[in-house]
């Protein structure tokens, strides 16, 4: 069982269940799936760009993306419907957990200035979602490969109803929070 998985089950859930005083254990909010996209703009001109973040994709979530494509014509950007401009993968179960455990305690702890997250990065709905401005802070990628850096979106999507309650569900897993 992951490490994340184990903290999850031992020590977030009595602490939720205390929190915010649930009567059953299916009340305490749960991770559904994290979802981590890049954009890449660039790829318009360059498709050898769309390989290289893919690989790169690929190495830091150990699930290979799917290109996402887009919708709509935009003359200013010489974009046509259909080209590829991002990479998405959708993580859930196992390599969910095993990759909340690296962002929350290798990633994020690397990245210069970081500060902790407010309650803006929040939907309403107890989602969560951060921007990465480099892919540099996580081990799996080798700096000298990196042929340009780029940034990543990273959504958690829970079960949780309120803000509240996906923030408390996170920060009890070790996300860094304003106080």
């Amino acid at each position: 069982m992951s490490g994340l998985k184990a903290k999850f089950q031992q020590e977030v859930v009595p602490a939720l269940m205390k929190e915010f005083s649930y009567s059953n254990l299916y009340q305490v909010p749960k991770m559904e799936k994290v979802v981590v996209n890049m954009g890449l703009g660039e790829a318009v001109q360059n498709a050898k760009v769309l390989e290289f973040a893919e690989q790169e994709l690929m190495a830091i979530t150990g699930q290979k993306p799917v290109v996402c494509r887009a919708k709509k014509s935009v003359a200013t950007f010489r974009l046509r419907e259909g080209m590829p401009i991002g990479l998405k993968v959708t993580l859930r179960g196992a390599r969910m957990y095993e990759f909340m455990n690296r962002l929350i305690n290798v990633a994020l702890p690397r990245v210069r200035d970081l500060k902790p997250m407010s309650d803006k990065s929040f939907d309403g709905r107890g989602n969560c979602s951060l921007g990465l401005k480099e892919q540099i802070i996580f081990p799996e990628i080798t700096y000298d490969k990196v042929d340009k850096l780029r940034g990543m979106d990273v959504t958690v999507v829970t079960t949780a109803k309120t803000d509240e309650e996906g923030q408390a569900l996170l920060r009890e897993l070790g996300m860094p929070f304003k106080k």
